[in-house]
């Protein structure tokens, strides 16, 4: 089991490029069923820009590779996760 101050901890690296796409900083939640649908990553550097929506990558749950003890691995095309 994982808390959530654990993941935002966390650089988010996809491995299709080997680009680390930032941190995370929030999760979409389904209501219904209480399962996490996708992470919310703030560009590096863009940390205290959580409320611009350029500057946040969007990836779908289904696309988290691996959550190893530093790093959240994922494949994603960055063109279609960029918010």
């Amino acid at each position: 089991m994982i808390r959530y101050c654990e993941l935002c901890e966390k650089q988010v690296i996809n491995i299709a490029d080997c680009c680390c796409l930032g941190n995370v900083v929030d999760l979409e939640l389904d209501e219904c069923n209480g399962r996490i649908c996708a992470l919310v990553v703030a560009a590096p550097g863009k940390f205290f820009c959580i409320f611009c929506p350029a500057c946040e990558y969007i990836i779908p749950w289904k696309r988290v590779v691996r959550i190893g003890p530093d790093i959240i691995l994922v494949d994603v095309c960055v063109e279609d996760v960029k918010s």
